[in-house]
């Protein structure tokens, strides 16, 4: 806890000390804005409570709870829009988890060897969690249903219970789906409209204070909808499928997008009708409309920026509203995915010969070996809850691993008290049906919200499913409680206080890569430009596009590490905060390299081929200076040119990044 000060005094002049929770215990726990998903809500209230139903209804109680378990599983790896990607996210994982318990069903009750088991099982489900999203999720199964099986006794023979866990998940696939045939490509639609609508508050912001914080929105919104565009278009190859319209509404945007900035550099806002208009064609795109493009009443642009954003807007209206557009013209403006076999390739070369995968494996393993030790040496009442909880504690996307411990020991300590209310005036049997029922919908509610509030949401749950399974009642409350705790304690202690990655390894290679790469970028905007003209037909517009995509990417990656970061206590979290405004400065020097280079194409005067050089130049030294130190040091830039050409506002952004110093210096 730290103290501080009140400014107010008392009537004997002196002051009050207050105390307030550290900010990075606050910020975990303050509920995200994050919108909930009603239908995620009802499925996940009727895929847990259905199994149990009909486990009370055929006599066999301990078949549901498994069942229920799996669709468990199922709602927790349910967290994507498109459905093609849902059959995909759902129905991976739970093959890892029915490898899981068999795996662990196996060594149960085999002292060591479980140990043992467990362990390897652990190192492979780090360094799977590695690759991506699907792959954590089916890593975390593969190790949770591991450790449930080797220190749980399940149904015999050794076949059923993983049977019955991907029934479960199989049985929330199902209910999943059930919308597919009324909904078919509408998540799809709906995520390029959004894009539009997050366009339309970039243009709203330019030359405002809240520009920069809806540029990171739009990044967010293009990442998700060519996701989702793209991840259809590898099985839809058709030349007239909608999907192409799709991708060449998206495609669109990207000159909008990238307008934005060179209207941001003006300092003044847009004309209102200009992101109305943009609204306008959000709507269209949602609705999947088509027609003659309307005729539009925008203001006569003046300035090149200005002659930017109105031809790439009545541009986008044409493509918008064209029921057919050119099939030959629409390119992928990110790379079309590679096929699934060269994806498994990469996949399987990124666990075997990443750095990063074995660090993550090896810790895990660690920590999980430790655990699985502690239980056989002393007595733990339901020690498997010692392994899940490290399990879910270091799971790789979850957030920083001191604020994780932290967070679930408080979220896991609020479920208690719902589980021991439960468990203390519930009667077991067909009361557990509508019990089940409330808790399991309020899993995606409150998972929305926060780590800590998933966790909350879940361990009554899992406890009265544990009693439908070992009829304990009550008894199991306290054990897990101390259960969680000791997990709580040895990720704590292994994988945070002792364990020797540094930061800066996590988050400053990360920074200088992005800071190569916009020097990259640089060169790359300008590659067309000779001797203070634009050579017709130079430079590849797509390479920059992609280039530029890219970079805002990785710095998405590099804001998530940094907001990670922040949740720790210092000297780590003092230490982010230090290097945050450099984040920010990078944000900018791309967006300035996009602005000059629309300038440019507007009729700006072009840069000459040593100015363009200089600025690259700089942006190497400061890459090199970040790998190079833990703490920022200030760098005076001779930079040189105009101060009124082109360039000028890209070369006021890298002086500000390279003059940016820690508090310390």
């Amino acid at each position: 806890m730290s103290a501080q000060l009140d400014a107010d005094k008392g009537p004997g002049g002196r002051g009050r000390v207050r105390l307030a929770p550290p900010q990075w215990l606050v910020s975990g726990l303050r509920p995200q804005s994050t919108p909930i998903v009603w239908p995620a809500v009802a499925r996940a209230g009727v895929a847990l409570a259905a199994p149990l139903a009909v486990g009370f209804a055929t006599d066999q109680p301990t078949y549901g709870a498994l069942v229920s378990m799996g669709a468990l599983s199922g709602v927790i790896s349910d967290t994507a829009d498109a459905y093609r990607m849902r059959v995909f996210n759902i129905a991976l994982p739970q093959l890892f988890g029915a490898i899981g318990v068999t795996l662990g069903t196996l060594v149960y009750g085999e002292g060591w060897l479980a140990v043992a088991a467990l362990t390897l099982v652990a190192l492979a489900s780090g360094m799977i969690s590695s690759i991506g999203a699907v792959a954590s999720v089916s890593g975390l199964l593969l190790l949770l249903n591991a450790v449930v099986g080797a220190g749980l006794q399940m149904p015999s023979p050794w076949w059923k219970a993983p049977l019955l866990l991907a029934l479960g998940g199989l049985f929330v696939l199902l209910l999943t789906l059930l919308g597919w045939p009324l909904r078919n490509r509408v998540p799809e639609r709906s995520a390029v409209a959004a894009t539009y609508r997050s366009v339309a508050d970039l243009l709203e912001a330019a030359g405002t204070p809240a520009y920069d914080a809806k540029r990171q929105a739009v990044t967010q919104s293009l990442n998700t909808a060519y996701d989702l565009v793209l991840a259809r278009r590898v099985r839809d190859h058709g030349r007239r499928s909608p999907l192409v319209r799709l991708l060449a509404q998206l495609n669109v945007v990207i000159p909008l997008v990238e307008a934005a900035p060179a209207a941001n550099v003006r300092g003044h806002p847009l004309p209102g009708e200009i992101p109305s208009v943009v609204r306008e064609l959000a709507a269209e795109v949602e609705q999947g409309r088509t027609g003659p493009a309307p005729d539009l009443a925008l203001p006569e642009p003046a300035k090149p920026s200005e002659r930017a954003v109105d031809a790439a807007l009545r541009h986008a209206a044409v493509v918008v509203h064209k029921p057919d557009p050119d099939p030959y013209n629409v390119d992928d403006r990110l790379g079309r995915p590679a096929a699934l076999r060269i994806r498994l390739r990469r996949g399987a070369r990124d666990v075997l010969f990443s750095q990063a995968s074995w660090r993550y494996g090896l810790r895990l393993a660690l920590c999980i070996g430790l655990a699985q030790a502690l239980v056989s040496l002393v007595a733990v009442p339901r020690s498997y809850w010692v392994a899940l909880t490290v399990t879910f504690v270091l799971k790789p996307d979850f957030g920083s691993v001191f604020s994780r411990a932290v967070l679930r020991a408080l979220g896991t300590a609020v479920g208690l008290v719902t589980a021991a209310a439960v468990l203390a005036e519930v009667p077991r049997g067909w009361w557990d049906v509508p019990v089940m029922v409330v808790l399991a919908a309020l899993i995606p509610a409150f998972s929305a919200k926060g780590y800590a509030f998933q966790t909350a949401a879940i361990t009554p749950v899992i406890l009265l499913l544990s009693d439908v399974l070992n009829h304990q009642g009550f008894a199991l409350v306290l054990p897990r409680l101390w259960d969680s705790l000791i997990g709580c304690g040895i990720s704590l202690v292994a994988a945070y206080l002792l364990w020797p990655e540094s930061w800066h390894t996590r988050i400053g290679d990360r920074l200088a890569d992005a800071v190569e790469e916009a020097a990259g970028y640089v060169e790359c905007a300008f590659s067309g430009v000779a001797g203070g003209g634009v050579v017709a037909g130079g430079g590849d517009h797509a390479e920059r596009v992609r280039r530029r995509r890219r970079i805002y990417r990785d710095l998405s990656v590099v804001r998530s590490e940094f907001q990670r970061a922040l949740t720790e206590p210092p000297p780590t979290g003092a230490r982010a905060a230090a290097w945050w405004p450099l984040v920010v400065a990078v944000e900018r020097i791309v967006d300035a390299t996009t602005a000059a280079r629309v300038r440019v194409n507007h009729g700006a005067a072009a840069p000459l081929p040593a100015e363009v050089a200089e600025v690259a130049r700089e942006l190497r030294a400061l890459a090199e200076g970040v790998r190079a130190s833990s703490t920022l040091v200030e760098v005076r830039a001779s930079l040189t040119g105009p101060e009124e050409g082109v360039l000028a506002p890209l070369r006021q952004e890298v002086r500000a990044a390279r003059a940016i110093a820690s508090p310390a210096t």
